[in-house]
């Protein structure tokens, strides 16, 4: 039986729709600083990982995509940059837990590793640009990570000048969101499922299945109250928390100073 994501496809385009429109603002009001653009690639090399709804996507519209050869060779690079991942996140893993050096140190050298996407074509084009992850629409962009300001290297944006910035754990508390939904409607034994990180060279490989998915067969009954909240797993309409906990929050931009650390809250600042 095919599984049917298509409620929360239509959900995460949605998301999407809004990303793009928070990349062109930035970008008509810093033309000189967002310097994206045909074939540039500087992005297709960077080291990230999908959300459990961003991977099924991806998937989704690569095997309607691709057949015969042409997909052959894609999974063929799939497998060798995954491959080089596991390599890079072992050897990662090893000098935390062996050579006790700090996380962010650790963070930061894997931030600057490079891995050849494997959807990026032969002339430096993303052959699945139209179906792109988030990452991949606003890499050029400031992102507030942590409170701290980060952006390409390639781009205008100088340190220690304020910009609109995308914050992007807010972001990626949406697609967890979306996440969520989907698990729940997939009646899963696998209770964390939705909370999982796919590399795009694992999503490409990967035949999510009921099996691979953990689906139940006979769905339970449905439990009374609402779908849980993304900051505290409880029932959305009886959370203590803030309204915007539990009702989720539009992606938006702040002003962040380039190579500072802000102490504002996420979602606090001068709106882009």
């Amino acid at each position: 039986m095919a599984l049917d994501f298509s409620k929360h496809f239509t959900a995460y385009e949605q998301l999407v729709a809004e990303v793009d429109l928070i990349f062109r603002r930035i970008a008509e009001s810093h033309p000189e600083e967002v310097r994206c653009g045909k074939g540039c690639a500087d992005c297709c090399y960077a080291m990230f990982d999908l959300s459990l709804v961003e991977a099924l996507y991806l998937n989704h519209h690569f095997n309607q995509t691709f057949e015969g050869q042409a997909r052959s060779d894609i999974l063929e690079r799939a497998d060798q940059a995954d491959r080089m991942a596991y390599r890079l996140k072992r050897s990662a893993y090893k000098k935390r837990e062996e050579e006790g050096r700090p996380s962010e140190e650790i963070m930061e050298e894997l931030g600057k590793a490079r891995i050849r996407c494997p959807l990026l074509g032969e002339s430096d084009l993303c052959i699945m640009y139209e179906t792109r992850p988030i990452t991949c629409r606003v890499y050029g962009l400031p992102l507030a990570i942590g409170g701290q300001a980060r952006t390409c290297g390639r781009s205008g944006f100088t340190t220690g000048r304020p910009y609109p910035t995308v914050n992007i754990e807010r972001i990626q508390d949406r697609l967890m969101e979306i996440s969520q939904a989907l698990a729940a409607d997939l009646h899963t034994r696998h209770s964390r499922i939705w909370d999982m990180l796919i590399p795009p060279s694992m999503a490409l490989m990967t035949s999510f299945d009921e099996e691979y998915l953990g689906v139940i067969q006979e769905n339970p009954a449905a439990s009374p109250g609402g779908s849980p909240c993304s900051a505290c797993s409880q029932d959305a309409s009886s959370c203590g928390k803030d309204s915007s906990s539990c009702q989720g929050c539009d992606p938006d931009t702040q002003t962040i100073t380039i190579g500072r650390v802000d102490d504002a809250s996420p979602g606090e600042g001068e709106r882009g």
